[in-house]
């Protein structure tokens, strides 16, 4: 689609954009792949529904955080390098800079949201995320086959709650698309316009898994606090698949044991992590600058910040040349017929367990969900209008 305006291919337009999205994209990664749907797909136009489920379909198979991953991917088809640079650093620096703060002043800086306050905006990400499952089913599972796949794929998840379950599931469902549909050749498809050529593709693989083998090598060579740091945060967004709490596991392995932050502290900074838009792999920007030794402060925060997500930016423009390529073919296209109802059934399930039975304990919760879900989809309110909204009812209803 090329319907929205040329000056958002700008790298300071997709900037501003991005920032918008990073200070009001509260609720998790599937919360954000829903503000992206409603931002880039249903207003913006920068791509169709179906290019927008194959992009989210890749970043699932790639490790990392995925809805990050997805960021970088717009702003690369919008604006280049600079616009993956500027995408992830809009999406991204405003809960990276809060939580910096909130490390250089653990005594004062968390009780400025209330808990209240924190519940509404778990509430309006049901809300969100009901929104998106809805607008991609109704294109991305039109006939009786697709739901099914969309239905079997949501069970599944749901009762093997696990990273790998669910990029098996989108395995399964593309051989299930291979045998089941028989698209045609001209099958309609509106690619991304890719900024990144084959070989630009194969170095920046090359790259990704050079740091991956190297970094641990020159961390035992070089007796330097900062390269230990980024090595141990880079294999982290390496390694990790599904993104988001996957990584805290892993995180806290790396800097508790060693000594580099206290387990109060890193307990404290998850809990922060809660309260902020954006991802939560800025969580890596509170324990760099929560350090115990040197680098820390903003330098230890920068450092870990663009380690854990420097994997995903490789990763994402490395994968995306053989990807649109793959997208058309034939064969690939009745893969993703039935990986795009895979995706919505992630979605399904995801909307229900962590979403829901985090956020919908009491009926006055429900009906929070229901207003901010009228007010998104029928009075098409600005969803950072409906965030914020509901972030002050939910403080209200706690005063009850």
């Amino acid at each position: 689609m090329t319907n929205a305006p040329t000056d958002d291919r700008n790298p300071w337009a997709v900037f501003l954009i991005f920032l918008r999205l990073g200070l009001t994209s509260f609720g998790g990664p599937v919360a954000h792949l829903g503000y992206f749907r409603e931002e880039f797909v249903s207003r913006r136009r920068w791509l169709s529904e179906s290019s927008y489920a194959d992009l989210v379909a890749l970043c699932q198979f790639l490790p990392g955080p995925a809805s990050s991953q997805v960021g970088m991917a717009l702003g690369l088809s919008r604006s280049g390098y600079a616009g993956a640079l500027a995408a992830w650093a809009g999406f991204t620096l405003p809960s990276a800079c809060a939580l910096i703060l909130f490390a250089l002043s653990l005594s004062g800086f968390g009780g400025v949201i209330a808990p209240g306050a924190l519940h509404g905006l778990k509430v309006v990400a049901v809300a969100v995320v009901a929104q998106a499952v809805w607008g991609m089913a109704r294109n991305l599972c039109p006939d009786p086959l697709r739901v099914t796949i969309m239905a079997i794929a949501a069970c599944v998840v749901l009762m093997v709650p696990s990273a790998w379950a669910q990029v098996g599931v989108i395995a399964a469902a593309g051989i299930a698309g291979l045998v089941l549909f028989k698209p045609a050749q001209a099958a309609v498809h509106e690619p991304l316009a890719i900024r990144v050529g084959h070989r630009a593709g194969v170095v920046l693989l090359t790259v990704f898994f050079g740091l991956l083998l190297g970094l641990p090598v020159l961390a035992q060579l070089v007796p330097s606090r900062a390269v230990a740091m980024f090595d141990a945060f880079y294999r982290a967004g390496s390694l990790v698949f599904g993104g988001g709490h996957v990584v805290l596991p892993l995180l806290q392995a790396a800097v508790v044991p060693t000594g580099w932050v206290s387990n109060e502290a890193f307990l404290a900074g998850y809990g922060a992590t809660q309260a902020v838009p954006g991802p939560l792999f800025t969580f890596a920007a509170f324990l760099g600058a929560a350090m115990n030794n040197t680098p820390t402060g903003w330098a230890g925060g920068l450092i870990c910040l663009v380690a854990i997500f420097a994997p995903s930016f490789l990763l994402v423009a490395g994968a995306l040349p053989f990807w649109e390529k793959l997208r058309r073919s034939v064969h690939t296209q009745a893969a993703l017929l039935g990986v795009n109802a895979a995706v919505v059934g992630l979605l399904l399930a995801a909307l229900y367990q962590p979403v829901w039975t985090s956020a919908i304990h009491r009926p006055a919760d429900f009906g929070l969900a229901l207003v901010a879900l009228v007010a998104l989809m029928f009075w098409k309110l600005p969803p950072w209008a409906v965030v914020v909204a509901s972030g002050v009812i939910g403080w209200g209803l706690s005063l009850v």
